[in-house]
C-alpha cells in the first residue's frame, strides 16, 4: 500500500486522519469477500460505524484518485487505449439509489439490480487495465420515462465527456462493445478526437458518424 499512501500525500486539502482512513478503506476493501458499505466496514476494523459514516461524508476527489494512481503505475512505453463498458449488481434493497431491471451478462437477461458504467485505461502491451471513473447509470424508473436505452446511453457519453481530460495523452482510441455503437455516442467520440473501436450492430446507425470519421477511425471500426 506505499504507492496509495504515497498518492494520498500528494492530493491537497486532506488531513491525516482522512489519508489514514481512507488507506485502511483500501485495504479492507481489498481483503474483504462479498458485499461491503459503511455499515458493516467496522466488524472488520478499529474504527466505529459512526466514525466511518463520518469520514464517508467528508469530500473527497475520488475521480482525481485514480488517475494519480495511472499515472504513477502505468508503463510509460505501453500502448494505451480507453474502454467504457456497463457492469451488473445484483440487489435485494428497495431504497438504493439507481434501482432497475438491467442486463446481466453472467445470466443472459435483464434482473432487478443495479449498474454501474465504468471508463478504464487498457495496457495493451501488459494486458492490464486501470480503472479511471464509475458511476451508477440512472434509475430505471426514470430511465423507463423516455426511453431506457437512449437514456443510458446519453449518460455514458456525458461521463466519457466529462472525463477526457484525465485520458493520458498517448490514448487515441476507445474501445466499446455493441451496444455503445448509437450515432451520438460515436459522434462524441469522434467530437473527442478519439477513434472508436466497436462492433456494429444492425441499427447503429452510424454511417454519418464513419463518413465523418478520419480514415484511421474508419479502418479501426470494426465491421458490421
Amino acid at each position: 500500500m506505499t504507492i496509495v499512501n504515497d498518492i494520498l500525500q500528494q492530493m491537497p486539502g486532506l488531513g491525516q486522519p482522512q489519508r489514514k482512513f481512507l488507506a485502511t478503506l483500501f485495504v479492507t476493501i481489498l481483503v474483504l469477500r462479498g458485499r461491503v458499505n459503511f455499515r458493516n466496514l467496522s466488524r472488520y476494523g478499529n474504527d466505529a460505524e459512526r466514525t466511518i459514516a463520518r469520514q464517508f461524508r467528508e469530500p473527497f476527489d475520488w475521480p482525481d484518485f485514480p488517475q494519480r494512481v495511472l499515472m504513477t503505475a502505468r508503463d510509460l512505453r505501453s500502448e494505451l487505449v480507453s474502454a467504457h463498458d456497463a457492469s451488473f449488481i445484483p440487489q435485494s434493497g428497495k431504497q438504493t439509489f439507481g434501482l432497475g431491471h438491467f442486463f446481466n451478462g453472467c445470466a443472459s437477461r435483464a434482473e432487478h439490480g443495479l449498474e454501474i458504467s465504468t471508463l478504464a485505461v487498457v495496457e495493451v502491451t501488459r494486458r492490464c487495465a486501470f480503472t479511471l471513473a464509475v458511476a451508477p447509470t440512472p434509475p430505471g424508473e426514470d430511465a423507463k420515462k423516455t426511453g431506457q436505452e437512449e437514456t443510458r446511453v446519453d449518460f455514458s457519453l456525458q461521463q466519457l465527456r466529462a472525463h477526457r481530460h484525465r485520458l493520458p495523452p498517448g490514448v487515441t482510441h476507445h474501445c466499446v462493445d455493441g451496444y455503445y455503437a448509437k450515432k451520438k455516442y460515436i459522434d462524441e467520440v469522434v467530437h473527442l478526437d478519439l477513434h472508436a473501436i466497436t462492433k456494429l450492430r444492425s441499427d447503429a446507425d452510424c454511417g454519418v458518424s464513419l463518413l465523418r470519421s478520419t480514415p484511421e477511425a474508419t479502418r479501426g471500426t470494426a465491421q458490421v
